[in-house]
């Protein structure tokens, strides 16, 4: 009998540029441990996929100094990591309640956002071995 993949489950309630890190950070190693991966990106956390992320997520105060040393470092930028997870087969879901709460649409998130309710993450999450909010 084949191992069954793992399954990791993420919610993204945060904003700011360390909570994009730290999603797609843990999603995209996930992935490449061969693990089926799914995000749910919900309030703040819908900037992560928003196509004007590179604007809008920001460092927390007294952090401004992380960004050079992101990139010094040679991490990824967010938008990399968006793609390496959508190469990798993540799963990115936006929030249908918030993005109608907040007035929003499916055209102002990248491409390869599926828009769900509750219920989609759920119905991944149930079978989840790992379990994971930001």
């Amino acid at each position: 009998m084949a191992d069954k993949k793992k399954r990791v489950a993420i919610i993204a309630s945060s904003g700011g540029l360390e909570t994009a890190y730290k999603v797609l950070n843990i999603a995209t190693a996930a992935a490449a441990l061969d693990a089926e991966v799914a995000v749910f990106f919900t309030f703040d956390g819908l900037e992560i996929i928003h196509k004007d992320a590179a604007s809008m997520l920001q460092l927390g105060p007294g952090k401004e100094h992380l960004k050079e040393n992101f990139s010094k470092a040679g991490v990824p930028s967010v938008a990399e990591l968006l793609d390496m997870a959508k190469e990798s087969g993540v799963k990115l879901i936006a929030c249908q309640m918030t993005i109608d709460v907040m007035g929003l649409d499916r055209s102002h998130f990248i491409d390869g956002v599926d828009i769900g309710g509750a219920a989609t993450f759920l119905d991944f999450a149930f079978d989840a071995d790992v379990t994971l909010n930001f």
